[in-house]
């Protein structure tokens, strides 16, 4: 793996985030300095509290800073109202959580083509768009099923496979294994790689150390702040 990469997808300066919980003032994300440049594959890691999923939320302009400044695809983030935000994320941002969040009602088909359909794709070529995603994650035979009638590990791919809708500069997990047995896990791992190696600049969130491993780049947070910083040699 080479470790020079020509162009930064995410930069966050000095960022923070604060925020109140009942009487109690919380300091999640504690004056991050982080890169990710195009083309890589990162994992954010680290004990439950440190401020992984704050961090991960700020990466995907869900949530702004409360301060700093945390650039995407060149953007900064802290600058869009909700309406500019919600676009970006459609067009630039892909997400695929824990729960996959798919539409009970709709067919595997139909719940890839729904961002494309938000970004205003016309139906043939959102079906076109759709099938060749499932085909890419190893569902083109389950597209007529309804998430109940998937595995979870099915449901995820489909997840994955939404997410990738748009073409998005950069595709965000947050501890996209942990409702999936060991080896159902592994095989989402691998197709993590498989999408990376295929040029997904790709950043997960994994309290696991052993899951974190797979991705190329370790971020280690502590307390809201980066711990240790690891590139590593391709699983």
């Amino acid at each position: 793996m080479a470790d020079v990469f020509s162009e930064a997808v995410i930069r966050c300066e000095q960022v923070h985030r604060r925020y109140t919980m009942g009487d109690a003032d919380v300091h999640a994300v504690r004056g991050i300095d982080l890169e990710i440049a195009r083309g890589e594959f990162a994992a954010i890691t680290g004990p439950s509290g440190c401020g992984k999923s704050t961090l991960l939320h700020l990466l995907g302009a869900i949530d702004a800073p409360s301060s700093g400044r945390v650039f995407v695809n060149g953007r900064d983030t802290a600058q869009l109202d909700d309406a500019e935000a919600t676009a970006f994320r459609l067009r630039h941002i892909g997400f695929v959580f824990q729960r996959f969040y798919l539409m009970p009602t709709l067919s595997a088909q139909e719940n890839v083509e729904l961002p494309l359909a938000e970004a205003g794709l016309g139906k043939t070529a959102r079906r076109a768009r759709a099938s060749e995603l499932l085909g890419y994650v190893g569902l083109g035979d389950r597209r007529g099923h309804r998430p109940t009638q998937l595995s979870g590990g099915e449901q995820q791919r489909v997840a994955i496979a939404r997410a990738l809708a748009n073409e998005p500069a950069l595709l965000l997990a947050d501890e996209p294994t942990g409702e999936l047995d060991a080896a159902t896990g592994e095989k989402l791992l691998a197709l993590f790689g498989q999408l990376n190696r295929d040029g997904t600049t790709l950043v997960f969130v994994t309290h696991d150390s052993v899951v974190a491993n797979t991705a190329r780049r370790v971020i280690r947070l502590l307390d809201g702040r980066v711990a240790t910083d690891v590139r590593q040699a391709s699983a």
